[in-house]
């Protein structure tokens, strides 16, 4: 298909679409010319703000089955960005020690940090398999990055995301043989100004805790310069490649 009659085109689904960094990503989207359609997903309550290309579709991203029946009313996909997570619930939070460790709120971290991106790859990648460039990309956190860790704590958290940046890997290896124009990454936003990272901004520099909007700008920069020989990386927001 000629670039002219591709522009206005571009297809995304945002899960997550109704938290700080989701609904960024799904505003600043939307507001391109080069996009036809955003479809953001949110858990219980439907966002108050409207954009006449932005479709919501309510969905918990850890059941199987609401993945597969949004799944089926798609149709393709261009991009899918996964932007669902969880730091703290209720009176459960990162932990400093494992003496601190709930076994609930570990497997917790695991089924909303850690299972959404298998399901969505399993039900949503046949959607992406049409030729033209694609991405499928997750927020991730630097925590999960075990080369960088000297401090300790945290244990769902980190392992959760940890397991996460190996999904996407391993993604990047199955789907190179029938999706070789798709990039697959892990991203990690920076410290950004929402409800998730609220009760621990304490401590961060006023320069160093970013909103949503410039933390979704910095990973788009990022996302828009991969290619797919980068595909299953794991990247921070300003472009620095990440260890595992």
């Amino acid at each position: 298909m000629p670039e002219e009659e591709r522009r206005g085109a571009m297809n995304i689904l945002i899960v997550g679409a109704s938290g700080g960094i989701g609904s960024a990503f799904a505003q600043t989207l939307a507001a391109r010319e080069s996009v036809q359609r955003v479809v953001g997903t949110y858990r219980s309550t439907p966002p108050s703000w409207e954009d006449a290309k932005v479709e919501w579709a309510p969905l918990d991203v850890t059941d199987e089955s609401a993945v597969a029946r949004l799944a089926r009313d798609l149709g393709e996909i261009d991009w899918l960005i996964n932007a669902a997570g969880l730091l703290h619930e209720g009176a459960h939070g990162p932990e400093k020690r494992v003496a601190q460790v709930e076994p609930e709120f570990v497997m917790q971290n695991f089924r909303v940090n850690t299972l959404p991106t298998l399901l969505l790859a399993k039900h949503m990648a046949p959607l992406m398999r049409h030729g033209r460039p694609a991405i499928f990309a997750t927020v991730s956190a630097r925590l999960g990055s075990i080369g960088e860790n000297g401090l300790g704590g945290w244990y769902s958290y980190r392992a959760s995301k940890a397991a996460l940046n190996m999904v996407i890997k391993n993604l990047s290896i199955e789907l190179r043989r029938t999706h070789p124009q798709l990039v697959l990454a892990s991203l990690h936003p920076g410290t950004t100004d929402t409800a998730l990272s609220k009760p621990f901004q304490r401590n961060v520099p006023a320069d160093a805790l970013f909103t949503p909007g410039y933390s979704v700008n910095c990973m788009l920069q990022v996302l828009e310069g991969l290619s797919p020989e980068d595909s299953g990386g794991f990247w921070s927001f300003d472009g620095e490649a990440l260890p595992w």
